[in-house]
């Protein structure tokens, strides 16, 4: 299987602080790969990276055999983000902030696309009401909308359920089921075991700006758990 996201001898830098340091990781196409690690680990700062938010300081990265620097444009179409941040305008209504981001993407027969997307978030009846009356679960169902106007077929979900309660974490695990079914590459960053075990079938493990491990998870012979506080000697 060829990898949709290749990442070579990646290093971030802030000062003399490095971020991330020499990271070498290969991300499937169709797998759904969730990196793990505590807070600070650098989960965010990659998803950045990858997601052309954030230059690198130095290495490669790839996406859908796009390099990031060169071909910015074309690896922003082949993404969707979605993050504890929605991105989204508060005082306007939910089909008033995709048919901006809509605008933004010049998509054809984008009206269509706003319409179908909010109904697979379950949104439709509430198209028409501004986003700050929505509850968190909501607003981050619209971010899901957002994200998938393009339709793109990899999604970068960075730590996504930060603040959701457990309907909305429920809402948004089968939201993913179904991505998954779509053969989706998914991309989650988390530091939360269970939401690996539900979700992924491949994971990275990183702390302080290294991976330390990666690959598929039924490959681990073992409880998820016990492997992380053997890795890391950090229990979750």
């Amino acid at each position: 299987m060829s990898s949709t996201v290749s990442i070579k001898k990646l290093c971030k830098s802030f000062g003399n602080f490095r971020a991330l340091d020499t990271i070498d990781l290969e991300i499937q196409k169709g797998a759904s790969f969730a990196l793990l690690g505590p807070n600070g680990a650098g989960k965010t700062t990659l998803v950045k990276i990858i997601s052309t938010i954030m230059p690198p300081t130095s290495g490669e990265v790839t996406v859908d055999g796009y390099e990031i620097r060169e071909a910015k444009k074309k690896v922003r179409e082949k993404i969707g983000l979605i993050s504890h941040q929605t991105f989204l305008y508060e005082d306007l209504s939910a089909e008033e902030n995709l048919i901006f981001f809509k605008d933004l993407y010049h998509l054809d027969e984008g009206e269509k696309r706003v319409e179908d997307v909010l109904n697979v978030v379950k949104l439709s009846n509430r198209r028409f009401d501004d986003v700050k009356t929505f509850s968190r679960g909501m607003k981050q169902r619209l971010s899901i909308a957002r994200a998938l106007l393009h339709d793109p077929p990899i999604l970068i979900l960075d730590e996504p359920t930060s603040g959701l309660d457990i309907v909305g974490k429920k809402d948004f695990y089968e939201m993913v089921k179904r991505f998954k079914e779509e053969e989706r590459t998914i991309i989650i960053t988390t530091h939360d075991i269970n939401e690996v075990e539900l979700i992924a079938d491949s994971i990275g493990v990183i702390m302080n700006g290294k991976i330390l491990f990666s690959g598929e998870l039924d490959t681990l012979g073992y409880d998820l758990e016990e492997f992380i506080i053997e890795l890391t000697g950090v229990e979750n």
